[in-house]
């Protein structure tokens, strides 16, 4: 499995890097009524080639890595991803654990056919997730594979 993501990864990839730090440190709250989804595409959507992923919040904010203003984090997109969330260590940084250190509230993704699963985590300022866990439902889309090229038309002249 292998997604290209475009839109300052780069850059939220790096400040991943900058902003771990080991240690038993409790979780963040979260806001009691805080909740997480993902606005396109929409459960069981069936898409051709790369795809926009946009993501929503409601009442908690966005912000980029490393700040720890009160009930504002940031993205991670979780592509295929089966196993649970440790709740105190920092999302894991890789091809299935995607995080937009940057603040981003959208990416295009480009998967291979098939089904593939999407979910939002929440984090805060060192990636760890927020307590109550904020995570969207998982969505499920299915990748079609290119469309096959059309043969040339024939004109009248040539028939």
């Amino acid at each position: 499995m292998h997604a290209i993501v475009r839109q300052g990864a780069i850059a939220a990839v790096l400040t991943a890097g900058f902003c771990w730090a080991p240690g038993a440190q409790a979780q963040t709250p979260a806001s009691a009524d805080a909740s997480l989804y993902i606005i396109y595409p929409r459960d069981g959507q069936r898409i051709r080639g790369g795809f926009p992923v946009r993501f929503g919040l409601r009442n908690m904010g966005v912000t980029h890595a490393g700040d720890k203003t009160p009930n504002t984090g940031h993205h991670h997109l979780l592509v295929d991803v089966n196993e649970e969330i440790e709740p105190n260590e920092p999302i894991p940084t890789d091809k299935q654990h995607l995080h937009f250190g940057a603040g981003q509230t959208e990416t295009r993704l480009e998967l291979p056919p098939g089904k593939h699963t999407l979910q939002l985590v929440l984090g805060d300022a060192d990636h760890k997730p927020f307590a109550p866990l904020l995570a969207s439902k998982k969505i499920t889309v299915t990748v079609l594979p290119p469309r096959a090229p059309r043969p040339p038309q024939s004109s009248r002249a040539q028939r």
